[in-house]
């Protein structure tokens, strides 16, 4: 009898802290052991010339999400389907709370949308919209106690946006339960009167969703958050950072001593303001709707200053997919009117990590260690999934992605497994691609073809954030 169920042979292992050749052994979903010239499986997968590195875990993915008038073009299925894909084992979606809705059932609803779905495993972070005394008071300790440990707020959007009383009162609250806060920082009034006055003006193509929502609403909005984060004591995630002035917000928090994270987006290095254009102004730009906007390639610069500095512990994919050509997607009745109506999000979970790759690992501006600690590792820190999840070691689940560094594949609709008609990121040119992915030893892609089966992929219960934890300076 063998002594392993899989054991993958011949490639070189890459965790976030060392690379080097080796041969890593399963057993029960787990890794057993990772040794040179291990025998015994039952089944073996040649990985010679290949990368053995942990699978993706993207930690900010919105799927089957309600959205105004437009309907989301990716469910549980298609969603982690899209992710497996793209060598992403685990993804962290949001279980949104809507006005004046309870908590935990909105936890309820969304369970019944993704239990027995999903191709990767799975934890939800919450999204917190009407922090009323009951929310504060019981059901978000509770659920942070049951496993729900991050949740989200807005500083923008008319159902979203929370008063600065309010973030700071939930901030308190998550002081208190030790939750991580993920913030997305706009200044929700800047964008109100800049898009009241583009709109007077005839400015209402979707290139003009950028230039309603300019750089220093989201550096104020940044810096109001740490202030906020400051005064309470209380670790914060910012996310989706765009460019310099609100990287330089998050530096300048660090260099401080404070808990402030950062966490960046694939169109922040490979898209600008330039491709809401579309073909002279048209709504094809709406593609690119997303907030924020993607700026220029100066941004692009000052984002990787920002890897290089350390200021981003996080690269996801802000996947927040709609269909283009739909009238309950990007071209909806309203969204041919005004920019403001088009739908806000764009595709990206399949392709996260092969352009992160390309444009940082094969262009030399980061490393293969810090390429997984950006796409696995500190996600599974930062979240509460480690030791289970996040790198090549015994006992960590058996979540693999087999990488060939040296694949040329231009990205292309066609090749995506999503449920949106598009990609912003077509004809992009990348270098390092996924052959392979297991989830918990399980083969679930293997040379671009879906081999697994919605429902392999389980819930997880996450662990309190150790980067959660205040200063523990008095906020009296």
């Amino acid at each position: 009898m063998a002594e392993f169920d899989v054991v993958i042979r011949g490639g070189t292992v890459v965790t976030a802290a060392d690379t080097f050749r080796a041969d890593v052994a399963i057993s029960g979903g787990r890794i057993q052991s990772v040794a040179q010239n291990i025998k015994g499986g039952a089944k073996e997968i040649d990985a010679g010339g290949l990368l053995v590195m942990p699978g993706g875990i993207d930690s900010h993915v919105h799927l089957a999400q309600p959205s105004g008038d437009a309907v989301m073009a990716d469910d549980f299925e298609s969603g982690t389907r899209s992710a497996i894909a793209g060598g992403t084992t685990t993804v962290i979606p949001f279980a949104l709370q809507p006005r004046g809705a309870s908590l935990r059932g909105c936890v309820t609803d969304y369970h019944k949308l993704a239990d027995g779905r999903c191709y990767t495993d799975y934890g939800f972070h919450l999204i917190i919209s009407d922090p009323s005394p009951g929310v504060l008071g019981q059901e978000l300790p509770a659920l942070v106690a049951d496993g729900y440990t991050s949740f989200k707020v807005f500083m923008t959007y008319d159902d979203l946006v929370l008063s600065d009383r309010q973030m700071l009162d939930v901030f308190d609250c998550a002081r208190d339960c030790s939750a991580l806060v993920m913030v997305h920082c706009e200044g929700y009034d800047a964008i109100r009167y800049m898009t009241e006055r583009l709109e007077r003006s005839g400015k209402t193509a979707p290139y003009y969703h950028a230039v309603s929502r300019p750089e220093s609403v989201e550096r104020e909005a940044t810096h109001r958050a740490i202030s906020h984060a400051e005064l309470t004591d209380v670790p914060i995630m910012i996310v989706h950072v765009s460019g310099r002035e609100p990287m330089e917000q998050i530096l300048w928090a660090q260099r401080k001593g404070l808990k402030i994270y950062g966490e960046t987006c694939p169109q922040y290095i490979a898209l600008t303001a330039e491709d809401l254009k579309g073909l002279n102004m048209d709504e094809t730009g709406g593609k690119y709707v997303c907030s924020p906007p993607p700026r220029d390639r100066a941004s692009w610069d000052a984002i990787w200053e920002g890897f290089r500095a350390g200021v981003f512990q996080t690269f996801s994919s802000d996947h927040c997919p709609f269909r283009y050509d739909s009238a309950e997607g990007k071209l909806h009745p309203k969204s041919r009117t005004s920019f403001r109506w088009v739908p806000n999000g764009i595709p990206g979970v399949e392709t996260r990590m092969q352009i992160l790759f390309s444009k940082g690992v094969n262009e030399g501006r980061i490393t293969l260690n810090e390429f997984v600690a950006l796409t696995s590792t500190n996600h599974a820190k930062m979240y509460g999934l480690y030791p289970r999840k996040g790198s090549i070691a015994p006992g960590f689940d058996a979540d693999i992605v087999l990488w060939d560094p040296q694949r040329t594949t231009t990205i292309r609709q066609e090749l995506l497994h999503h449920g949106a008609d598009y990609t912003p990121y077509e004809g992009l040119e990348v270098t390092g691609w996924p052959v392979m992915t297991l989830l918990r030893g399980n083969v679930m892609v293997q040379d671009g073809e879906i081999v697994g089966k919605p429902g392999q992929g389980a819930f997880l219960k996450r662990d309190l954030s150790p980067f959660a934890a205040p200063r523990h300076r008095s906020a009296g």
